[in-house]
C-alpha cells in the first residue's frame, strides 16, 4: 500500500512512536487524526505537523479503549478527510511490576493493549470489506513474541495483541484487509524507563533487560521502519532484527529458552539490588 492520499488514525499519537508515525505519514502524503488520552500532547504534535504541512492533521483527545470514543474518532476523520484507510492501534500502557496488586491494574492493561484493538477492528472491518481495502497496524512489542521480565500484565497483553493481529490477517487477509504487527525492543520513550523509575528491583531489571538486549532506537527510526514495512505489506515489523533469531531459539527449544531467561533475570536482579 502507498500511503499518499490515505486517511489514517494514530492512537497514542501524543508522542513517542505514535507521534513519529503521524509525522511520517503526513510527510508521505497521508492525512492523519492524532489521538491521545492526553489531548494537549496530541495537539502539540499536530501543531508541529501543521507548521510544515497545513491542513493535513487534526488532534483529538480520546480514550481509545472506549467504543463510543473510537467511533467518534472515525466519524471525525471521515468528516475532515474521508473514509479511514489505516488505523494504527498504537496506544499502550506498561502494566504494574510483577503480578500487580489489584485487578484494576490488569484491567487497564487489557483494555488499552488488547480490547482497544478489538473494538476498533469491529468498527472498521465491515467498511473495509465493503470497499475492498483497509490497513490495521497493531503496536505490540518484542515482549509479545518473547516475554517481558518485570510486568506480567504487559507481557500477557502484548502476546494477546500479537495473537489478535495474526487472527485478523488470517481471517481477512485475502479480502483486502492488510495487517501489520510492530514488535520492537527498546525505543526511547517514557514507557521504556517506567520500570527503572519504579524503584522496584524487578522494575529496574525490566528496563535493563531491554536496554542491554540491543540498541535503543529513536521513535523516528521506528516510524521509518514501519512505513517501509507498510509499503511492502509486511505482517511482522521487527525494528530490532535480532528479535527474529530470539524467537526462533524460543520455538526450537522452549525448555532451554525458559531456563536461559530465568538465569538472565537472576543476573539482572542481582545487578539491580
Amino acid at each position: 500500500m502507498q500511503v499518499v492520499g490515505k486517511t489514517a488514525i494514530v492512537t497514542g499519537g501524543g508522542g513517542g512512536i505514535g507521534g513519529a508515525i503521524a509525522v511520517g505519514l503526513v510527510r508521505a502524503g497521508a492525512r492523519v487524526v492524532v489521538a491521545d488520552l492526553d489531548a494537549a500532547a496530541a495537539a502539540a504534535v499536530v501543531r508541529a505537523i501543521e507548521a510544515d504541512y497545513p491542513g493535513t492533521a487534526i488532534a483529538a483527545g480520546a480514550d481509545v479503549s472506549d467504543t463510543a470514543q473510537i467511533g467518534a474518532l472515525i466519524d471525525r476523520a471521515e468528516a475532515e478527510f474521508g473514509p479511514v484507510d489505516m488505523y494504527f492501534a498504537n496506544a499502550g500502557v506498561g502494566g504494574a511490576v510483577g503480578l500487580g496488586d489489584n485487578d484494576l491494574e490488569w484491567n487497564v492493561a487489557v483494555e488499552v493493549n488488547v480490547n482497544a484493538h478489538v473494538r476498533a477492528a469491529r468498527l472498521l472491518i465491515p467498511g473495509w470489506l465493503a470497499r475492498g481495502e483497509g490497513y490495521f497496524i497493531s503496536t505490540a512489542s518484542a515482549a509479545g513474541l518473547l516475554t517481558q521480565i518485570g510486568s506480567a500484565a504487559y507481557s500477557v497483553t502484548k502476546h494477546a495483541a500479537v495473537g489478535f493481529a495474526e487472527w485478523l490477517s488470517v481471517t481477512y487477509g485475502d479480502r483486502g484487509v492488510r495487517v501489520s504487527c510492530l514488535c520492537p525492543m527498546g525505543v526511547d520513550t517514557k514507557l521504556l524507563y517506567g520500570g527503572a523509575e519504579s524503584g522496584d528491583a524487578l522494575g529496574i531489571a525490566a528496563t535493563r533487560a531491554v536496554t542491554s538486549a540491543g540498541a535503543v532506537l529513536s521513535p523516528a527510526e521506528v516510524a521509518d521502519i514501519v512505513l517501509a514495512a507498510i509499503a511492502d505489506e509486511r505482517f511482522l515489523i521487527l525494528p530490532h532484527e535480532q528479535v527474529l533469531e530470539m524467537y526462533r531459539q524460543k520455538g526450537a527449544d522452549y525448555e532451554r529458552w525458559l531456563s536461559g531467561m530465568r538465569r538472565y533475570q537472576a543476573r539482572l536482579l542481582r545487578d539491580a539490588e
